[in-house]
């Protein structure tokens, strides 16, 4: 009974990451994954004690602190010098999209994508509106430019910090494996966005003699920004000592937040409380699924029949469909506690490929979804057309680009162990 219950609180959770809410009411993904460990509490099988040894620290830790790092940019105006730089930039049209997708890849590679979106997006699509030009393509190559770029480091997205976590993987290992497949697919984000809307970039739209709506604009402050950049800078040499990752990164998000500018509520207030609610509550919920001895059936089962995805044959579908249609995040926690100890190049391989498909549908990723609100709140119609006119080329090319890189540099095989081999 026990196990059935579990396994039907897991069912509907996952149901639920699925369809992104539910329907009849206002409950998003973060409210799901709260009802299901309240279920859990309530039914009895699981405790608050249970609860908390299933959070992963070292993972929340380690999202928190690149939040508060990530809200120095913000708050400092770095955000702001960027996107202002995207948008004054004096050159041709080719060379302005190519700015936003250097730009875009770059930051997200580093920094927190919710505070990065939340902050650029709407200063760079009010400023292609205030220039004549239609703001969809840029806007479409930066939501495509920040899921690459974020594939390329440790902590680039929320998966890949918990893939990393999770697998004690190396940061520097990580960017030598996944780098090069995602700046590969920064070049194919341009290409594919310049093709297809450049008549729109080069033709500039007359204004419709209005100006666009206002948005939050952070004063530029040049000391702070310095502080950010520093700070960033030593948080990456502590990644290359033994100092565990969360630590350094609580190191530095504390010098941070004592800050004689900028105040310590400002910067709490910047971090995505609701998507660290979600990692907890998908530790406990997937957590579940482990004590009650689901998780070990289903690996026997999986390697049983040589169906454990340590291959590409069977880790790109994985990675393909479940970061469209589950999340992320959610795919990558469940599969780690079914397969608690993959090897390093599934993880690896996991990160990178999960993250490019996020660019096939506006759903893919978080990252979509907020440029998406970020326009329609400035007045654009950012649709699931205009998207995937470009997003589906965007994620095939470079995922064909990754696959073909971690078969020829010997990260992960190509075909099947076989069966009875794959389980550690």
């Amino acid at each position: 009974m026990h196990a059935a219950i579990v396994l039907l609180v897991l069912v509907l959770t996952y149901l639920g990451m699925m369809a992104g809410r539910i329907a009849w009411l206002r409950v998003d993904r973060t409210g799901i994954a709260l009802l299901a460990v309240i279920a859990l509490l309530a039914s009895g099988q699981m405790t608050l004690d249970d609860f908390g040894s299933a959070v992963d620290m070292p993972t929340l830790a380690l999202l928190f602190a690149m939040m508060i790092i990530s809200a120095q940019f913000a708050e400092s105006g770095f955000i702001d010098l960027c996107a202002r730089t995207i948008t004054g930039w004096g050159g041709g049209t080719a060379g302005l999209l190519a700015i936003t997708v250097a730009i875009g890849g770059a930051l997200s590679a580093v920094l927190a994508n919710d505070i990065l979106i939340v902050t650029i997006a709407p200063l760079l699509i009010a400023g292609a509106q205030r220039r004549g030009f239609d703001p969809r393509p840029f806007a479409i190559a930066l939501a495509a430019a920040t899921n690459a770029g974020s594939a390329a480091t440790l902590i680039g997205n929320p998966q890949n910090i918990i893939l990393g976590a999770m697998g004690h993987l190396g940061f520097w290992n990580f960017l030598r494996i996944n780098g090069v497949p995602a700046l590969f697919a920064l070049i194919v984000v341009f290409g594919v966005v310049w093709l297809q809307w450049r008549r729109r970039i080069r033709d500039a739209i007359p204004p419709e003699g209005r100006e666009p709506p206002p948005v939050t604009v952070h004063p530029i402050d040049r000391n702070q920004m310095i502080k950010g950049v520093v700070a960033l800078v030593a948080l990456l040499l502590l990644f290359s000592t033994r100092l565990p990752r969360e630590t350094g990164a609580l190191i530095i998000a504390a010098l941070l937040l004592a800050n004689r500018k900028i105040t310590s509520r400002t910067m709490i207030a910047a971090v995505d409380w609701p998507l660290l609610l979600l990692v907890s509550c998908l530790f406990a919920v997937t957590g579940a699924l482990n004590d009650a001895g689901i998780a070990a059936k289903v690996l026997g089962f999986l390697d049983d029949y040589g169906l454990l995805p340590n291959n590409l044959l069977l880790l790109v579908p994985f990675a393909a469909v479940t970061s469209n249609m589950i999340g992320s995040v959610p795919a990558a926690m469940l599969l780690l506690q079914i397969w608690p100890t993959p090897p390093a190049g599934v993880l690896y391989a996991l990160a990178l490929l999960s993250t490019l498909a996020g660019n096939f549908l506006l759903s893919g990723s978080l990252t979509n979804l907020l440029i998406a609100e970020q326009a329609e709140r400035i007045g654009v119609r950012f649709g699931f057309a205009d998207h995937a006119r470009a997003g589906v080329p965007i994620a095939l090319l470079s995922l064909a680009f990754a696959v073909l890189w971690l078969a020829l540099t010997h990260i992960l095989p190509v075909l099947p162990h076989p069966a009875g081999a794959g389980q550690p």
